[in-house]
């Protein structure tokens, strides 16, 4: 999948020399001229992606659109390349999340390394995004009962416990357990109860018991 480069800087033989270079390094290149032109044509990433971004540009600054877009729930990684950082403000946007603050001129090598790392962290945010939401879909499955005996057994109640506080049988509640398991494709506690704190279910409340049909 090509790896996208959305360049932001207001200076337009800069954009044209950074984008040259990085098309010959096998990257696709988008060109903004600034921050508003970025926001209104905000990306949605479809593949691997990040911000090169300058700090002094005109209207919205690159801080600034950095915050924004952590606003607007943006995962894009940025990189910060700018003729004019000092200190404050590159620590400012690494706290903020940013991959890189490299200055003005900066060394081919150095440029893309930071490039391959903010779109390596990208990749790798979007594939725990996937797999979460492949988790999601499977518990998305369960029957409000099958998903009130998920709570309980990933939270370590015994099958007696259960079926008292659902006020159920205990053979009911081992048949909704082998449910769980085979809707969800796990085969042990451990890999239940390791799938409920990726989805952070362990700190959700369980569900209200319904009434036993």
């Amino acid at each position: 999948m090509p790896k996208l480069v959305h360049v932001v800087d207001d200076d337009a033989s800069f954009r044209n020399s950074v984008g040259r270079l990085l098309r010959a390094c096998g990257y696709d290149v988008a060109v903004y001229e600034s921050a508003e032109e970025l926001l209104q044509q905000l990306p949605e990433a479809a593949g691997p992606s990040c911000i090169l971004l300058d700090v002094r540009i005109p209207g919205v600054s690159g801080p600034e659109l950095q915050d924004r877009l952590a606003r607007l729930g943006s995962t894009l990684p940025i990189v910060f390349l700018t003729g004019h950082g000092d200190i404050e403000t590159s620590v400012q946007a690494i706290k903020a999340g940013a991959e890189d603050f490299l200055t003005k001129p900066v060394a081919k090598d150095k440029l893309l390394d930071a490039i391959e790392r903010a779109i390596a962290r990208h990749q790798a945010a979007r594939e725990q995004h996937d797999r979460l939401n492949t988790l999601r879909a499977k518990v998305a499955r369960l029957t409000p009962r099958e998903r009130q005996v998920f709570d309980l057994v990933v939270r370590g109640r015994m099958n007696k416990q259960i079926a008292h506080e659902l006020g159920t049988t205990e053979r009911t509640v081992k048949a909704h357990r082998q449910r769980v398991m085979e809707k969800l494709q796990v085969e042990s506690l451990a890999q239940l109860v390791s799938m409920a704190e990726r989805l952070d279910a362990l700190s959700a409340a369980t569900p209200p018991v319904q009434p036993v049909e």
